[in-house]
């Protein structure tokens, strides 16, 4: 029998990240008392002082760190042990947790999907899309079972590239920009940039930008003649057909591509089929 438990050492990783007895044990719904027994029984049965007082929190020793370091995969591993078991019945996954950047066409999206749905009809696809900027929200990023990102480092996890997206420099048909006599950074500059969250950072010269949150909102601001900018192609494609939106015709720069990245998250176990079906469906997107 081993001396000790996973339990204690995940009692351990808490307090050192929280820093105190108190907050460990409020976190994990015990009591103090039950918390700094727990703690005790480990050091004693292994012999090594973990622990150490440092002002008003509870820190690692060298020997602490060197051993939680060695145990956190372990910890790692048996969350998705139990996270995996959650989401199967009768041997089956019940659940898949998809994260997809929102400049993703949606046609191609919602058709993998519904291919996903006609195979697996017994799997709950969770869809998040997320405009993603500077950081991903990191509890979203870890509950993925795939993720299409624009971003691939600061990841953990298989990778590879998957497709771009154009995006296309615009205005309403009906903006002044279009009389101007030429069109450079000077006649840019009077009118405001529309951009989408922090992903256009490469048209920071603009004088005036209008930053939104969403790629709809973004379009409609473009649509109501706010501004201009550059919108995803195959977002406004019905505008861009019908001639209520038009592409600036600039010398340089009126079209830009922003990769998007097929991310699989690093887990102990092997793919399963369901995982396995929407990484070639995406893949054939």
């Amino acid at each position: 029998m081993h001396k000790t438990t996973l339990e204690q050492w995940a009692l351990l990783e808490r307090v050192v990240e929280l820093g105190s007895f108190a907050r460990a044990a409020e976190e994990t719904n015990r009591s103090q008392s039950s918390v700094s027994y727990n703690l005790g029984l480990l050091q004693e049965r292994l012999g090594v002082a973990l622990l150490k007082p440092e002002g008003r929190r509870a820190v690692l020793t060298p020997a602490g760190e060197l051993l939680l370091s060695q145990v956190r995969p372990l910890l790692k591993a048996f969350t998705w042990v139990e996270s995996r078991a959650a989401t199967l019945r009768n041997g089956m996954r019940t659940r898949l947790d998809l994260v997809v950047d929102s400049i993703f066409p949606r046609a191609r999206l919602f058709a993998i999907l519904r291919q996903f749905q006609q195979r697996y009809p017994q799997t709950q696809v969770h869809l998040t899309e997320v405009l993603e900027s500077a950081a991903l929200d990191a509890a979203i990023g870890a509950g993925a079972d795939v993720m299409v990102l624009t971003r691939r480092q600061d990841l953990t996890g298989r990778g590879e590239w998957l497709m771009n997206i154009d995006f296309v420099a615009v205005a309403h048909r009906d903006h002044p920009l279009f009389a101007a006599p030429t069109l450079n950074d000077d006649t840019l500059a009077a009118w405001p940039l529309i951009r989408i969250a922090d992903r256009d950072t490469a048209s920071a010269s603009a004088s005036e930008a209008w930053t939104f949150s969403t790629i709809d909102a973004a379009i409609d601001a473009v649509m109501y003649q706010v501004g201009y900018g550059w919108l995803p192609e195959e977002r406004i494609r019905p505008q861009l057909e019908s001639g209520v939106l038009r592409p600036l015709p600039l010398d340089h720069g009126a079209r830009r591509a922003t990769p998007l990245h097929l991310i699989v998250k690093n887990h102990p176990g092997p793919l399963d089929e369901q995982v396995e079906l929407l990484i070639a469906l995406l893949g054939t997107a």
